[in-house]
């Protein structure tokens, strides 16, 4: 899957400038768990070449665990680290930052594990491998 964001991508939302990214068209859904809970699930889906994005507000040293499933098998993410920078390239826009290892531009992760290098808000982008697809990703910390 590619990080390319539809130019309309990156909404001045409430998860944008936790981001730090630039203000454009999409929203950015922030991850919220409810109150004593350490996990959440997130539902959506995607039309074909486009990705949902999703922040995630964590501190250094946290260990963080995401699982993608879908229906068909064709939901994967990729996984930002905090200050993450978004530019245009033929008027698509690319966002740009540290993946998390195994979870950056090509690796098409299902599920990731690991512990956070930084404090922040992490950038899950959210995409399908083939066709339109439905999903559910699963997000703990602890």
């Amino acid at each position: 899957m590619r990080h390319l964001v539809a130019a309309a991508v990156l909404a001045a939302s409430l998860g944008v400038a936790a981001l730090g990214v630039a203000a454009t068209a999409e929203r950015v859904q922030p991850i919220r768990f409810s109150p004593g809970s350490f996990g959440s699930e997130v539902q959506g889906s995607v039309v074909r070449g486009e990705q949902a994005l999703y922040s995630l507000s964590a501190q250094a040293g946290q260990t963080l665990t995401a699982r993608i499933t879908a229906d068909e098998g064709n939901a994967v993410f990729q996984l930002y680290a905090p200050g993450v920078r978004p530019r245009r390239d033929d008027g698509m826009l690319v966002v740009e930052g540290a993946a998390l290892p195994g979870a950056g531009e090509g690796e098409d992760a299902r599920s990731w594990t690991g512990r956070l290098p930084e404090t922040g808000a992490y950038l899950f982008v959210v995409g399908g491998t083939r066709g339109n697809a439905s999903y559910r990703l699963h997000v703990t910390v602890r």
